[in-house]
């Protein structure tokens, strides 16, 4: 019961920051056109609180799952000779009004993860790494394919790369399908074919490929080897007895092989290296230092770094999203393993909300930079289809009459509701377990 109120209470808050932000964006673009605005509304239906000021009503209304700006003029049955009713702006003005939303999301999801840049937060793969294999676990699809540890991957599909995330998302976005992989090993290129699995219900795929992260003690055991010999938190792990380390895995495999013999472990502190000889002790058999691990590092950037890295991250996620739009209308990826819907959400930002507050801004900062590229899609009703009949206008220079608007409209509310039904379904399928949905 808590974890529902937890990922209502985190749904609202979340979403009801993106939806003022967005349409605050139209309110306030067509005030500064002196345009006439009728309503200001956060959420649908009947109006719950509110007040007026400037002409305008400005409410909470009872279903917070969206909410609108009604500007005066805006229904073509209902134009005068009022300068101030939208229909009778210049096109231009229009288009900025419509475009002024999604602008506003965009500032949004890069302040917010700009903020939580500055705070600090821990990251499983830091986006520059090289796209190096750390390791590849027993019989998955990159074993099979006889991809090793330390092979670097150079293209997939004959698109090149040099980023880990670059080959994650390749492998992540094609379950089933079989990828040609081009890779070196001891400077020789090699290629060979690569066909993730599907997972089950997300529908992502899983190469079983993992990127080459040096393992950081994450904590010490009071008493235990590894704290006598001088390991500190935060220490990243370089090498044991001249071995170099790839993977959590391979450490701990190495330690627990050398139960009572003395091992020295090369580990980096603050960048520099620093030798540390270590026995572990015999724990069935098995050696044993006291220590946990992680691959996770903990990023933190100054408020100017940290504005250039949202940035960027926020262009990475626009990419990835339209290649997968891409690939979903192609065919190559299915719509259930992409799409999220208000169920999945809402337990999105209940773990978000649960793991601090750090999370949850940076999750916002996700859905309000995936709400800005929904709306610009050239859909009738949204933002983007909105613009879209508006250039169609201009290009031939007369207004389309007004059956033909009403039909494109109603074509788009259409569609809208389908993608509400499909997301929520896939939401369902995703938490309700197997054979009690159809097709799940």
């Amino acid at each position: 019961m808590l974890t529902v109120l937890t990922n209502t209470l985190a749904f609202i808050f979340a979403l009801g920051v993106i939806i003022f932000v967005h349409e605050a964006g139209h309110l306030l673009m067509a005030k500064f056109f002196d345009m006439r605005v009728a309503t200001f509304s956060l959420g649908f239906g009947k109006r719950i609180w509110g007040f007026r000021r400037g002409g305008t009503d400005y409410r909470l209304s009872l279903i917070p799952l969206g909410g609108y700006v009604q500007l005066s003029g805006e229904d073509p049955g209902e134009v005068g000779d009022d300068p101030g009713e939208f229909l009778n702006r210049p096109r231009w003005q229009r288009v900025f009004v419509y475009l002024a939303g999604p602008a506003m999301n965009v500032v949004l999801a890069v302040l917010l993860v700009a903020f939580v840049f500055m705070l600090g937060i821990e990251v499983a793969a830091p986006p520059d790494i090289p796209a190096v294999i750390g390791s590849v676990r027993p019989e998955s699809p990159a074993a099979e394919a006889g991809l090793q540890a330390d092979d670097l991957i150079v293209a997939i599909d004959g698109k090149p790369l040099s980023r880990w995330e670059e080959a994650r998302f390749a492998f992540l976005t094609a379950p089933e399908r079989s990828l040609q992989v081009e890779y070196e090993r001891e400077g020789q290129r090699r290629e060979t074919i690569v066909t993730p699995i599907k997972v089950p219900k997300y529908e992502f795929g899983d190469a079983g490929a993992f990127p080459k992260l040096l393992p950081r003690i994450a904590g010490l055991f009071r008493g235990e080897p590894a704290e006598a010999a001088g390991f500190e938190v935060g220490d990243l792990v370089r090498s044991v007895d001249g071995q170099p380390i790839a993977s959590q895995g391979q450490f701990i495999e190495y330690v627990s092989q050398h139960a009572g013999e003395s091992v020295i472990v090369e580990v980096l502190r603050d960048d520099e290296p620093v030798e540390l000889f270590v026995v572990p002790r015999s724990e069935s058999g098995r050696g044993w230092i006291g220590v946990s691990l992680t691959v996770t590092s903990f990023q933190r950037f100054g408020a100017g770094e940290a504005l250039i890295q949202s940035v960027r991250f926020n262009w990475d996620v626009t990419r990835q999203t339209f290649a997968v739009i891409g690939k979903i209308f192609s065919g190559q990826l299915a719509a259930k393993s992409a799409l999220s819907g208000p169920i999945q959400i809402a337990a999105l930002s209940g773990a978000a909300a649960r793991s601090g507050f750090r999370n949850l801004l940076h999750l916002m900062g996700l859905i309000s930079i995936s709400i800005a590229i929904l709306n610009l899609l050239p859909i009738p009703v949204l933002d983007g289809g909105q613009i879209a009949i508006l250039l169609v206008e201009s290009l031939f220079r007369r207004d389309l009459s007004l059956t033909i608007k009403e039909r494109i409209n109603q074509v788009g509310f259409l569609l809208i509701v389908m993608l509400m039904v499909m997301v929520l379904y896939f939401d369902l399928v995703k938490v309700i377990p197997e054979g009690v949905l159809p097709g799940s």
